[in-house]
């Protein structure tokens, strides 16, 4: 079972900021356990409660006491929100180790109980947090009523910008000799991170299968992919790694059979599924970036608030070809928007069609008779699509992905990128989301994770 706590970057901040203090720093982190079909657990960081100057009895260079008025508040806020209590502290300067001492140890044992009891909760944890000249070490545990320790394998910061740090006892591995044009170009340590992501792919088509392309030859080897449609003999056109031989099989059987020949040892998800089933859409929570690259409106109101709720970004693509009735190419256009914590969602973005998402979810039959009078959309058309800009679509999604785990650009981020090939222009903008709309901080749903109904939202018995 593999750990990953899960911070947005604000929060991850506070901690950095606290790491770097000379004294040892405590303090408490709520955060919400998120259960994968896979068994492995992801903590999604809530709120972090720094211990105030008034409540350390102690505080040294080597250690600290803290009085129970210094994190009981913290407690109860974690209980109110269903969430578990992470007892933080620091090993502070640049040379230190996060390594827990013996009188950490101790101090576990004492606090592990109470902050269950205190919590309702199954769990108590402790992380260890020292600083690097860029970001942060840790080592960190989570202490279950059952006698079970498993190790914070993970930490996940997501924001404008990205980053992934191992626990300090991880094993080190060698990189492939294959990748040392990578590592030239952006370092060992970004290497190490794609080699360790995991990412979803929603869509394996034109769009879907270049991203897969390209990742894959970046050095990504765990992929969950959905799709639920099979090849036709048109998408041989578009679809990387596919034959005519292939049509008739499920898009994401042949897709997963082509990253696994191009990395041994690839271990690759495939669900024939629309992500509008509960199913489908649950086998998110164990991904650590989605790319959206399906055609679909109800696929992308799933992304769109998983977003939000898992704390998980998305970077979500979509193309648009238009051309006359005689077959002239008129507009060519291009979009890659970036979900993360605190930024508009698709919803408030207008890029998804409501009524034409509901449409969609509606059986043939319904469907029909509902167009017929006048009260959903028309849907099936077949739309135009050309694997040179499909493909160039998902270059710029793919580029996203690594500006925000390298940060070779300017500082400001914008959210998302247009593309209009047909007057060879590219524009950028940013979004705020709508007040109390579910991606509004305010509304506190950020890594709210496991909610009944899954998502805060209906699906299909």
């Amino acid at each position: 079972m593999a750990v990953t706590l899960v911070l947005p970057s604000s929060m991850a901040g506070e901690l950095e900021k606290a790491a770097c203090q000379p004294l040892e720093s405590g303090g408490v982190l709520t955060a919400r356990i998120l259960d994968s079909p896979n068994g492995d657990l992801r903590l999604l960081g809530r709120e972090f409660h720094s211990v105030h100057d008034s409540a350390y009895l102690r505080r040294e260079t080597d250690g600290l006491t803290v009085a129970s008025e210094g994190y009981v508040h913290a407690l109860g806020r974690a209980e109110e929100d269903g969430a578990i209590a992470i007892w933080v502290h620091t090993h502070p300067g640049v040379d230190s180790w996060p390594r827990p001492s013996p009188h950490d140890r101790i101090v576990d044992t004492q606090l592990a109980d109470l902050f269950r009891l205190r919590t309702n909760s199954d769990y108590y944890g402790a992380l260890i947090l020292s600083p690097r000249e860029r970001g942060l070490c840790f080592t960190g545990q989570l202490h279950g009523h059952d006698g079970r320790t498993p190790s914070i394998d993970r930490l996940w910061i997501v924001g404008d910008r990205l980053r992934l740090y191992r626990t300090f006892d991880a094993e080190q591995t060698g990189l492939s000799p294959s990748f040392d044009r990578n590592v030239r170009a952006f370092g060992k340590a970004v290497q190490e991170t794609l080699s360790d992501l995991r990412i979803g792919i929603v869509g394996c088509g034109g769009t879907g299968s270049a991203v897969a392309e390209q990742l894959v030859r970046l050095g990504v080897t765990r992929f969950t992919l959905i799709d639920p449609d099979h090849l036709s003999e048109s998408n041989v056109t578009r679809v990387y790694g596919s034959f005519p031989r292939q049509v008739g099989r499920p898009k994401v059987d042949v897709l997963s059979a082509h990253l696994r020949a191009v990395a041994e040892g690839a271990q690759v998800e495939a669900v024939n599924a629309m992500l509008t089933t509960r199913d489908a859409a649950q086998t998110l929570t164990g991904l650590d970036v989605v790319f959206g690259c399906t055609d679909d409106n109800a696929g992308r109101l799933v992304l769109s608030r998983a977003a939000t709720y898992l704390l998980m970004p998305v970077i979500d693509c979509g193309v648009l070809l238009t051309s006359t009735t005689d077959g002239t190419l008129s507009g060519i256009d291009g979009r890659v928007t970036v979900l993360t914590p605190g930024q508009a969602c698709l919803v408030c973005r207008g890029r998804v069609d409501l009524s034409r998402a509901a449409a969609e979810l509606l059986t043939p039959a319904e469907r029909v008779r509902r167009a017929d009078e006048g009260y959903a959309p028309a849907l099936g058309a077949v739309e135009p699509a050309v694997v040179t800009f499909t493909t160039a679509v998902a270059c710029a999604a793919v580029a996203e992905l690594l500006e925000r785990l390298i940060g070779y650009g300017p500082e400001y981020r914008p959210s998302e990128i247009l593309l209009r090939h047909h007057d060879r222009e590219i524009s950028t903008n940013s979004a705020e989301p709508r007040k109390n709309h579910y991606c509004d901080p305010i509304t506190r749903k950020i890594g709210l994770g496991r909610t009944e109904p899954f998502l805060e939202q209906a699906w299909a018995v």
